[in-house]
């Protein structure tokens, strides 16, 4: 099969390779979309490092192809999407209704085992258990959900990361009531969809923050009220939009600049929620006293702060009910060949999602 691996930092060759399985907690895939996601991006360019070869890509829709003797409820045909949360359904926090922290992800090849995908005697790693940059995918049954056929392949891909981890931390992660006032710093792919989670929630007024014009006018169009150029003047121009700060606050780029612009316009008791992935370098120095005396709270959110396997399809309801905008994250549709010139495109900005159609 043909997959794009990363073999040397900064971009990915285009390789035929062998796909092993499944074994029989295994499902193997036909890959039908792709979606370019930035932290595939930060792999790329090395801001967190992974074993090399690799096939990466974690956005992904596909059908069943075959399935493996221990794996219930899927069958040959059916329309499923991935997600980097696979879970053992055992763990403390898996048995806690809190599988997308699971303690003990499966799905990892042994060494008895060997890699699912080699080229000759030559293993190559799969990101997250995953990698959708490929005809085919095998991978645990615990990483993927089945959904509704009416969603095209192209906007169901984006559901199995940007979509989950922006929607749900909103509704999942910070659970803003209506009424609120929400200010997001980065409207890539995952900030698009922090905006229209904060639409979906009621939040009364929705304040997009970003370096790049055109980023921002998709924001407007996904529900944000207000936009904002990012730089000195942002923070004392949202306070005074806001009267005095946000509710919350989403930082969605991973930065420690853009973590302290969103810090910053926190009102009292309200709270900052940091989204974005950066490298395991990036820091964000806290005032304590401060925020003893306001009361300002500080979380992360996780991949949607919900277990895949029952928020996707909530998300799916959503779209069927036209409150969740999915075909307009995809931007263009490229074939795997253009992977590159995709990634490049992502960094130019102006692009919400890039998917790679099969």
């Amino acid at each position: 099969m043909k997959a794009a691996v990363l073999r040397e930092l900064g971009r990915l060759d285009i390789e035929d390779v062998s796909l092993d399985g499944p074994r029989p907690d295994e499902v193997r895939l036909r890959v039908l979309a792709s979606g370019l996601c930035h932290s595939d991006y930060h792999v790329i360019q090395g801001d967190l490092p992974i074993p090399l070869p690799a096939v990466l890509g974690h956005e992904v829709s596909a059908i069943v192809e075959d399935v493996g003797s221990d794996v219930p409820g899927l069958a040959r045909g059916d329309r499923v999407v991935t997600c980097i949360t696979a879970f053992c359904g055992c763990c403390r926090e898996c048995q806690t209704g809190y599988s997308h922290r699971c303690e003990d992800r499966p799905g990892n090849p042994d060494r008895e085992t060997g890699s699912r995908i080699t080229k000759g005697a030559e293993a190559v790693y799969q990101l997250s258990n995953l990698g959708g940059f490929a005809e085919e995918m095998v991978v645990h049954h615990r990483a993927i959900v089945k959904i509704s056929e009416e969603v095209p392949a192209a906007s169901a891909a984006l559901l199995g990361c940007g979509v989950l981890t922006g929607v749900g931390a909103v509704l999942n992660g910070a659970k803003v009531p209506p009424g609120s006032t929400v200010v997001v710093v980065g409207c890539g792919g995952v900030g698009l969809n922090v905006i229209q989670g904060a639409r979906i929630s009621g939040a009364a007024r929705i304040i997009a923050v970003d370096l790049n014009e055109s980023q921002l006018a998709m924001a407007r169009e996904f529900g944000a009220t207000d936009t904002v150029i990012s730089g000195p003047d942002a923070a004392a121009t949202i306070i005074e939009l806001t009267g005095g700060g946000a509710d919350f606050a989403f930082e969605v780029v991973g930065l420690e600049v853009t973590a302290r612009l969103a810090l910053g316009v926190v009102r009292t008791g309200g709270t900052l929620v940091l989204v974005g992935i950066g490298s395991f370098s990036t820091e964000l120095p806290l005032p304590i006293t401060a925020f003893t005396f306001t009361e300002k709270r500080v979380i992360g959110s996780l991949m949607g702060s919900a277990p895949f396997q029952i928020f996707m399809p909530q998300l799916v309801s959503h779209y069927q009910a036209g409150r969740l905008m999915l075909d307009e994250l995809v931007s263009s549709t490229i074939p795997l060949a253009e992977i590159n010139e995709g990634f490049v495109h992502m960094t130019q900005g102006g692009v919400a999602r890039s998917v790679i159609t099969f």
